[in-house]
């Protein structure tokens, strides 16, 4: 991989990983497109840590708070009953079936699961399912002729529950095109949480599982040796300062528009891909980068 390749890749990661649009396919898809080989899945997870970083620094007062509140929970039993407490938990719970279904779908992740016609369907399949979670969000937040706007749930209202179901979304994004941040915001939607709220869960539930996904990823490119590891530490800082300019942005956006525009976005692209693919433009499958 070139320094202009991972500039350009890096870029790319931290400018999609928050938005709905999946920053795996993105990835997978800048490559194609530029005719470079696929990065692969080890190049996604260990960037996604500089992602990850940037999350840990937006979110830093809530972590600590959380981390605070659960450590102190584990010896003292008033405690548990402190939201902070409770949400520390809620993410340990919500992170299990990504972690369950990473491990048992390693293989399929790094190969079949990386074919275009797959990601295209992603793409265009959860941007509908996205399209209608907002609709949704939207007609009970303005409410109607009828009827009266609705409040939707905060976090303070998310149980064991809803925390599996969140991670069971999370987990889809196992698949690129899915989309880690779109996946489970139309979950929480869906479930009647706001849309500030479906988003914060989303990004700290994140944190345990893309850190987990890239040491995991990092462990095996040192021992393997087939890493880049000038140009992949480069693209990873990249990510970082990127995607923190972009969660800064989407937290605003999202508090007062709606999420239609990636919706129209994510359709139109899957229809390209799979037109591209048709007409033989683009191959379906890539060899992977072994260096």
């Amino acid at each position: 991989m070139s320094w202009f390749e991972s500039l350009i890749l890096g870029l790319v990661q931290g400018l999609t990983e928050f938005l709905p649009v999946s920053s795996s396919a993105h990835l997978r898809l800048t490559a194609a497109f530029s005719g470079w080989e696929d990065p692969g899945a080890a190049f996604t997870a260990i960037t996604q840590i500089g992602t990850e970083i940037a999350v840990l620094i937006y979110f830093r007062k809530d972590i600590g708070r959380i981390i605070s509140a659960w450590l102190r929970s584990l010896t003292n039993k008033e405690m548990r009953q402190d939201h902070d407490a409770q949400m520390g938990w809620l993410v340990i719970v919500g992170s299990i079936p990504i972690g369950v279904l990473g491990l048992t779908l390693k293989d399929q992740i790094e190969g079949p699961f990386r074919d275009l016609r797959i990601t295209a369907t992603m793409l265009i399949v959860v941007g509908i399912i996205i399209g209608i979670a907002d609709r949704l969000a939207a007609r009970d937040e303005s409410g109607g002729r009828h009827r009266a706007a609705k409040q939707r749930k905060g976090l303070e209202d998310l149980g064991v529950k809803d925390g599996l179901i969140f991670g069971l979304c999370q987990s889809a994004a196992l698949i690129p095109g899915v989309s880690r941040s779109g996946a489970t915001i139309s979950g929480g939607l869906f479930m009647g949480y706001s849309r500030e709220s479906a988003a914060r869960y989303s990004f700290l539930l994140a944190i345990p599982a893309v850190l987990a996904s890239g040491l995991f990823e990092l462990k095996d490119a040192m021992e393997s040796g087939h890493v880049s590891w000038g140009p992949t530490i480069f693209a990873t800082v990249i990510a970082f300062v990127t995607g923190y300019a972009v969660i800064a942005w989407f937290m605003k956006f999202i508090s007062t528009k709606s999420f239609m525009p990636f919706v129209w976005y994510r359709i139109a692209l899957g229809i390209v891909i799979i037109a591209l693919v048709a007409a033989g433009v683009l191959s379906p499958h890539a060899a992977e980068s072994a260096g």
